[in-house]
């Protein structure tokens, strides 16, 4: 066997056969190369491989076949796809069926090469997180939800194919996000979030893929965008229901073409990129609206993470409490105080709707009020009607028979009221619990006539 690693590429026409061959030979990678499906399993049952390359049409079969063979047989054995110019369908089901990537007709040769180094760093990425702790960073728990979000993780990080994570406001989008990265070829390169609710419209375009200078007043010199700057990583999407449709149009181009153009460019570049999006907001329902575009939830719903709700998890709680109180009592430098058994029972029973930041935020307040050495129920500040998994004492209409708006307005009422009083009326941190922006809670309050008497 040849020192250096080894490649497949599997492909029925010569020319294509060729190049790519001889571009992985000039990056000291070994290739063997076959025109069908039939050549290619036999090769794969002489060798070994680190990578394997297929076009999707093949004339005994199609690149779906060898992924699914190679899935079975030789697991772990990361396969990318070579799609024809336009072919996003393919692509996608590529990747859903277990692809590593994807290349499209032409083939770009600044697309091929970061692809075949993050292939093949796989294994070594696979021998550094078994034999090493790769970070801080780590979902606590052992309920069947989190050991089921765990393995998704594990396999997410084996390919580069988008995830949507989705999950209520505070229940570790975030996170999830970052532990994907973490455990994956591109762990070495940079991680970048991007919350798209925060960026002005305006000014959208020009932070997603950079501009040049002259592009518009101001832009007085060449500047990168944040698909440049997560070169080689990942890009974090979170509140990407937030984004314009003008907007979506854009990233949906970028993310099928893996080619971005800056803002007052001329020519489109390619960005090696892997693209994680969430969001605690509906995409299924803000399609049929029409405020979310379907192609692009489909790009980027390739495969979906669903994180579950702390109130689904409730034996976590005290694991989740440990940790935290741990963390928060070592960044104060102050000793960890123990907790009451009434004040562990009241946290065990409490349905947090605002999930585990929520639950970070309680115990942040009741470290600022506990005596030092014990968190009581008083501390804790916690509704004690909310506190069980039953409805809080506003959470109903008095009258079921109301008309739907009056209906939905009581409702957004008492979201709000109890919000307001969890957080013992901190509009901030009652925007924060609700999962939407200060200025969108200010909004609702004065629209719903709350200002007066929240003030």
């Amino acid at each position: 066997m040849s020192a250096f690693p080894a490649c497949l590429v599997v492909d029925d026409e010569t020319d294509i056969r060729e190049l790519l061959v001889l571009t992985l030979e000039r990056m000291d990678i070994r290739a063997d190369s076959a025109s069908s499906l039939s050549e290619a399993m036999h090769l794969l049952k002489k060798g070994q491989y680190g990578l394997c390359l297929t076009d999707m049409r093949l004339p005994d079969g199609s690149g779906l076949d060898l992924v699914n063979r190679i899935a079975q047989d030789y697991p772990g054995l990361p396969v990318a796809v070579i799609t024809a110019y336009g072919s996003a369908e393919n692509a996608v089901s590529a990747l859903k069926a277990g692809a590593f990537d994807y290349l499209t007709k032409p083939i770009s040769l600044k697309q091929l090469r970061p692809l075949v180094q993050s292939a093949l760093k796989l294994s070594a990425a696979d021998k550094a997180n078994a034999s090493e702790d790769t970070g801080a960073l780590k979902l606590i728990g052992n309920s069947p939800a989190i050991q089921h979000v765990r393995s998704m993780i594990e396999k997410l990080s084996r390919s580069q194919a988008p995830v949507y994570i989705s999950g209520e406001s505070g229940s570790g989008k975030e996170l999830a996000a970052r532990l994907i990265h973490q455990h994956s070829s591109r762990r070495d390169g940079p991680f970048i979030a991007v919350n798209c609710g925060a960026i002005p419209e305006n000014l959208m375009e020009s932070e997603f893929f950079g501009h040049k200078k002259g592009a518009f007043t101001g832009a007085i010199q060449d500047k990168e965008g944040m698909f440049h700057a997560a070169k080689g990583g990942t890009l974090f999407l979170d509140e990407v229901a937030d984004l314009p449709l003008a907007m979506q149009v854009k990233l949906l181009r970028a993310i099928q073409e893996k080619k971005v153009r800056m803002v007052g460019g001329t020519q489109e570049e390619s960005v090696d990129v892997r693209i994680i999006s969430a969001t605690h907001k509906n995409l299924s329902v803000l399609m049929e609206r029409g405020e979310f575009r379907q192609d692009l939830y489909y790009r980027l719903n390739v495969i979906e993470l669903k994180l579950p709700a702390l109130r689904d998890m409730p034996e976590d709680i005290p694991m989740l409490v440990d940790a935290l109180l741990a963390k928060q009592c070592r960044e104060q430098n102050r000793p960890i105080p123990t907790l009451s058994p009434e004040a562990s029972h009241m946290l065990a029973r409490h349905s947090f709707p605002g999930n585990v930041r929520e639950l970070e935020n309680v115990l942040e307040r009741a470290l600022a009020l506990c005596d030092g050495n014990t968190i009581t129920v008083d501390d804790l500040l916690l509704d004690q009607d909310a506190s069980a998994h039953a409805p809080s004492a506003r959470s109903a209409p008095e009258d079921e028979g109301l008309p739907l708006p009056d209906y939905l307005e009581h409702i957004e009422k008492t979201a709000i009221l109890n919000a307001l009083e969890k957080t013992q009326h901190n509009k901030t941190a009652a925007a924060k619990l609700l999962g939407v922006s200060f200025r969108t809670f200010r909004y609702r309050l004065s629209k719903l006539g709350l200002s007066k008497d929240t003030d």
